[in-house]
């Protein structure tokens, strides 16, 4: 144990040293200059420093102001405006998403691995949500949410150094803001239940040690990058005209500025996990007896109450995500539930028609299909393209699971590939389709008019479905990149995968000392 923690520290440090820029004390100076000019014009924040995309062109987590400075003249500019409906409205959405992880996700691949398998998952899940909370708070919050590069934050808050109770958080209306502390929490649960989700890929054959130090790796060198590029911008009171929008441009992460639209994770939570999980498989190899041995789920009623409790948390994932109680928030809640229903139905109707009989099974990985497709979307599309990009979702994890699969010839245990990963790129490139406003979609927002939705501002379908693609492809890299190569350094370090007499015997009691149940 004591080499672990001596390796994870060591994972940790050296992470930090090789994404920083250059100077550890570096800080993007214009953020503050623009929220600074704002201020003296328009009362704004005085100070705004780290961002992720929003309505102007990804509507997703949001930028991070400092509080005023103590000394106040009285013509000095107001403090940020905390919203208190909105702070509230935050708190609930962020336990809901700690609901969707624990127990929701560690319930639902626990009943679908065997029962001598059943402790070790719940625990690989339980505990890698601690560790990248630990993670996020000494480092991650700001790699991926302060100025540095278009690729990655700097340390600026590590150890969230300068985050109190009275800095704030943008949101995506001009002088509206929530607690900073909260969107770190906020975020801290994406990057957790990110993590975790890839545990279903590796499940009963993976090191506890090696599923640790991979999570530190993976976190550091593909999350944080991620999300960074995604959605990290200045804030919508940065921008004033087009001189200003194109300094936030300048300063945002890599894919915000190219106008990808990830509303709440579809690149960087789904296809991320997705192609880590895939890595994974091949690169640990099949369980010993696949294809051959009966490895059927040991309990289908754990894993409908954990889809259960995934759908009901990911109303928090998705409409959270707009960090705003109003109209926007309301549609990616109607998104998340209708899309989400769609898939439901079409997965069980093609399992029906094809198998001969519909499952439970299938019904609850038709949810999750179908969350996963509509949480890039759920803020820009439309209730009928939410429908049907939730249905085309069902129809092509179904099929993932079922046909790519067998194609690929990879022992991905719980399908996170076949159900992440299929249905991240679905969702993803159907954001692009159906955030059109011709085809009912919200659009993007235009800070400098000060309007949302207008056609005009609108790249157009097929310029828009480029921007998602490019998007697309660089998840898909990274995550293959960095999957690949952390795993090649856990399996010199520690190990990657148990011996045969383990695997056999099931991680529960050679890993934990443990049984679920007792017969």
């Amino acid at each position: 144990m004591k080499k672990l923690m001596v390796m994870l520290l060591a994972a940790g440090a050296l992470s930090i040293g090789s994404l920083s820029p250059a100077s550890a004390q570096y800080e993007n100076p214009k953020p503050g200059e623009a929220a600074k000019a704002d201020a003296a014009a328009a009362a704004a924040p005085a100070k705004v420093e780290a961002a992720a995309p929003a309505a102007a062109v990804a509507q997703a987590p949001a930028p991070v102001a400092t509080p005023a400075a103590p000394a106040a003249p009285a013509d000095a500019p107001k403090p940020p405006n905390i919203n208190k409906g909105d702070t509230a409205f935050m708190y609930a959405a962020t336990m809901m998403v700690i609901l969707m992880t624990i127990p929701g996700l560690a319930l639902f691949y626990g009943g679908l691995v065997r029962s001598k398998n059943m402790l070790s998952v719940l625990m690989q899940v339980f505990v890698t949500f601690a560790l990248i909370s630990i993670l996020w708070m000494v480092y991650g919050y700001s790699l991926a949410f302060t100025g540095g590069s278009p690729f990655i934050g700097g340390l600026s808050k590590m150890f969230l150094s300068g985050v109190t109770p009275e800095s704030a958080a943008a949101t995506f209306s001009k002088d509206t803001y929530i607690p900073e502390l909260m969107f770190v929490a906020f975020q801290c649960t994406f990057a957790a239940i990110t993590c975790a989700l890839i545990v279903g890929a590796y499940a009963e054959r993976m090191k506890f040690s090696a599923v640790l130090l991979f999570m530190a790796l993976w976190f550091t060198f593909s999350y944080l990058p991620m999300a960074h590029m995604v959605w990290y911008w200045d804030g919508p009171d940065a921008i004033r005209d087009a001189a200003t929008q194109a300094s936030v441009g300048e300063a945002a992460g890599w894919l915000w500025a190219k106008g990808a639209l990830d509303f709440a994770g579809g690149t960087v939570v789904h296809i991320n996990a997705g192609i880590a999980g895939l890595v994974a498989a091949y690169v640990l190899g099949k369980r010993i007896g696949y294809g051959r041995e009966s490895m059927a789920p040991h309990n289908l009623t754990l894993t409908m109450v954990g889809a259960a409790l995934l759908w009901v948390g990911w109303f928090g994932f998705n409409a959270g995500s707009n960090l705003e109680a109003n109209g926007v928030a309301a549609m990616a809640f109607a998104n998340t539930l209708f899309a989400t229903a769609a898939a439901v139905l079409t997965w069980t109707f093609a399992e029906w028609m094809i198998k001969g009989k519909p499952s439970m099974l299938g019904g609850a990985s038709g949810a999750v299909a179908g969350l996963v497709a509509i949480t890039p979307a759920c803020g820009f599309v439309g209730l009928i393209g939410g429908v049907i990009i939730g249905a085309v979702a069902g129809g092509a994890c179904f099929w993932g699971v079922s046909s790519l699969k067998k194609m690929l010839g990879a022992d991905d245990a719980l399908d996170v590939f076949g159900v992440h990963g299929i249905g991240g790129i679905t969702g993803a490139l159907l954001t692009g389709v159906f955030a059109s406003p011709s085809l009912g979609g919200l659009g993007i927002c235009n800070y400098i008019t000060n309007k949302c939705g207008d056609a005009a501002d609108f790249p157009g379908v097929g310029a828009q479905v480029w921007i998602q693609f490019q998007a697309v492809l660089t998840a898909v890299v990274v995550s293959g990149i960095v999957s690949f190569v952390a795993l090649m350094i856990v399996k010199t370090v520690v190990g990657v995968r148990v011996n045969e007499e383990e695997e056999r015997e099931g991680l529960d009691t050679t890993y934990h000392g443990e049984s679920a149940y007792k017969m």
